[in-house]
């Protein structure tokens, strides 16, 4: 990667007097990073894929590397590194870590030749004496060291908790990722749910490949540390294929296959002007006022000095960065041929929901704004969380794309004219997502002063067509349908279960959102991790939830174990008082959130591509808008154990809104 980025790096002229005002403030400023100019890394390469070892196991080590994000040092132009924890190759010698990690690619148990499972052991190899964070911890925090029975350990002097979840995966709860399951440097330390694995702690984990093909995701999701580790770089991509879906050039269903076919994790990062990640965290640094006083209403340095000495680290409530990073590195392009093109797309942001265009501008330019450029070009939605559709979406031209979600898209670059660049723009705004354009998504009414998060890559059509290869792809050949239809008719005899996500306020005044039940009088009730569980499904049973959302903002929900359809969405309505929780991350503080006589109002007009919405295949989120009850169907329960559901921004989740899903 070095190599390609300094070999493609061109001149750069900067605004000096940009530069200025953030060079002051010791940060990176967006305005005058390079944009465009660095390739994307393949992450779909033959030669970025994990091997397996004679066996047929893979092997993964989490470690330091120091990595080139393309950013530059306007002083000198020269190119700075990144100390970031990468995922490691362990079957390869040599191997290095890479951010975002390797991509594994299996057969799924339904293919012929297909592999029932896939073995895959876990190592943490971060330091573990004298070692410290690459973040800031905020160790008032649940998490895993403020567990009862961990509160002698410190990340000082055990090193940094890591636990790794296949999110979208159908697995055994051991091997799930489950917050509580972490393991520290060596596997010196493992959380306490490891009790719950006969023989104890063991880094072998076991992935069931019995899902339909598509793009899964593999991240860190340690308690309290999940923000900052995925932050970290601690992200990849899992493919799961089949007997249509080949991954392979000539496949039954005409799918472009690589180097036609990409992959693109699009994050969101903040640097030093010396090219370390930046993450606000302390009074006085940039943004603290806007992540944490905005949001608090008051001054934890002054309201709480001996939990904050200095006034922090503390947790924030969202976190929007203003470098956008694709594969790990910021504004990248791609070359591509006049042809189609099928995009996996994976939102691995903190707190960003996106809401993504592509439009034509002519060649060079930077600016999807630019007096150039087009109306938004139409592309095809294929599939997306759990696999392909029935059929593709044809003609979208707006996609909302909420964090840890995935699109599989097809995009024919024949419709633009040879030399042009096509840029994939972000209309989304720098600020939590409230389900309408305009207001909180008005791009003049932004975090940074000079936003830069309205542009996230380019493709350029200046390579010849490669007329050996046919461009096999039809919308037309791909509807069957009968491939992994949305609705889930599986003839069990279904309950309705009545959640709801609220916000609130911790002990130290902080925002803290929640999520807890609605019960039949229609009473909500809001909990923290540590209050007993009330999401226990029997095994064998399936469950359409009613996620209430009393918020003003939009959560995007994640499940794990199962898959689910959006079934609809109604207005919410309630009558009574309403009471703001106030927790303690200790658990004790007994939940008061009362909104007597919750209803279900007037169904809302059908949400569809027109407004940026795709949910016709199986999904592992959903986006549960403000001021609305979200129907979901979910898939059978089919494994039982500890598992957990949550809202993946995941300053959110780190922050209690998180509960245990238990199938009992």
């Amino acid at each position: 990667m070095a190599a390609a980025l300094a070999a493609s790096a061109p001149g750069q002229h900067f605004i000096r007097s940009a530069y200025g005002a953030t060079a002051m403030l010791g940060l990176s400023d967006p305005f005058v990073q390079p944009k465009f100019a660095y390739p994307v890394p393949d992450a779909m390469a033959p030669g970025f894929k994990y091997i397996t070892n004679a066996m047929g196991e893979y092997k993964v080590k989490m470690r330091e590397a120091m990595h080139m994000t393309g950013l530059v040092d306007p002083a000198t132009n020269q190119l700075l590194t990144t100390p970031v924890w990468g995922y490691e190759d362990g079957n390869l010698k040599p191997s290095t870590p890479t951010w975002p990690g390797k991509t594994f690619e299996v057969k799924s148990a339904s293919a012929v030749g297909g592999q029932p499972t896939t073995k895959v052991s876990w190592y943490n190899k971060l330091k573990r004496k004298n070692a410290s964070h690459l973040l800031p911890v905020d160790t008032t925090m649940h998490w895993c060291y403020s567990l009862e029975n961990y509160k002698n350990y410190s990340i000082a002097n055990d090193g940094v908790p890591l636990i790794t979840h296949l999110h979208g995966g159908h697995t055994d709860y051991p091997f799930d990722g489950n917050p509580e399951y972490f393991h520290s440097p060596g596997e010196k330390i493992t959380g306490p749910q490891w009790n719950d694995v006969a023989g104890g702690f063991t880094n072998d984990f076991i992935y069931d490949n019995d899902v339909p093909a598509g793009n899964l995701w593999y991240h860190d999701h340690a308690l309290g540390l999940t923000r900052l580790n995925v932050y970290a770089g601690l992200a990849g991509f899992y493919f799961v294929r089949d007997d249509e879906d080949t991954g392979q050039p000539g496949n039954p269903l005409g799918l472009p296959a690589w180097p036609y076919e990409k992959a693109y994790a699009i994050q969101d990062r903040m640097f030093r002007d010396t090219g370390e990640l930046f993450y606000p965290a302390f009074p006085g640094e940039p943004f603290y006022d806007d992540f944490i006083l905005d949001e608090m209403g008051n001054n934890i340095l002054d309201a709480f000095p001996d939990q904050f000495p200095g006034g922090g680290p503390t947790a924030l409530a969202e976190f929007f960065g203003d470098h956008m990073v694709v594969n790990g590195v910021i504004w990248p392009y791609e070359n591509v041929e006049p042809r189609n093109y099928r995009l996996h797309l994976l939102n691995g942001t903190d707190s960003r929901f996106m809401v993504l265009q592509l439009k034509v501008v002519d060649a060079g330019v930077k600016d999807p704004n630019d007096p150039s450029a087009s109306e938004p070009i139409p592309f095809q939605v294929i599939g997306s969380d759990q696999g392909l559709a029935p059929a593709a979406v044809e003609n979208v031209t707006k996609l909302v794309f909420e964090p840890g979600s995935r699109y599989d898209i097809v995009v024919d670059f024949s419709q633009v004219r040879p030399g042009s660049r096509v840029i994939m723009e972000n209309i989304g705004g720098d600020a939590p997502f409230g389900g309408a354009y305009g207001g909180d998504l008005d791009p003049d009414a932004d975090l940074f002063p000079s936003r830069q998060t309205n542009r996230v890559m380019a493709f350029d059509v200046v390579l010849p067509m490669d007329t050996s290869v046919p461009d096999a792809w039809s919308a037309a050949n791909f509807a069957d349908g009968n491939r992994n239809p949305s609705r889930i008719d599986d003839g069990i005899s279904r309950t309705v279960r009545k959640v709801a996500l609220f916000e609130g306020t911790d002990e130290f005044g902080r925002l803290q959102p929640l999520l807890g039940t609605v019960d039949g009088s229609g009473t909500s009730h809001a909990a923290t991790w540590f209050e007993p569980t009330t999401e226990t499904p029997a095994l064998g049973t399936s469950e359409d939830w009613e996620i209430h959302n009393f918020t003003g903002d939009a959560h995007p929900i994640h499940l794990h174990l199962v898959n689910f359809e959006t079934t609809g969405r109604h207005e919410l309505t309630w009558t009574g008082e309403t009471m703001v929780p106030t927790t303690q991350h200790n658990g004790d503080s007994g939940m008061v959130a009362s909104h007597t006589g919750v209803t279900k109002g007037a169904a809302i007009t059908t949400i569809g591509p027109d407004q940026g919405y795709v949910e016709t295949t199986r999904k592992d989120m959903v986006t549960a808008l403000p001021e609305q009850v979200t129907t979901i169907r979910v898939s059978p329960f089919d494994k039982q154990g500890r598992y957990v559901w949550h809202c993946h921004i995941l300053s959110h989740e780190d922050h209690e809104m998180m509960r245990v899903l238990e199938v009992v």
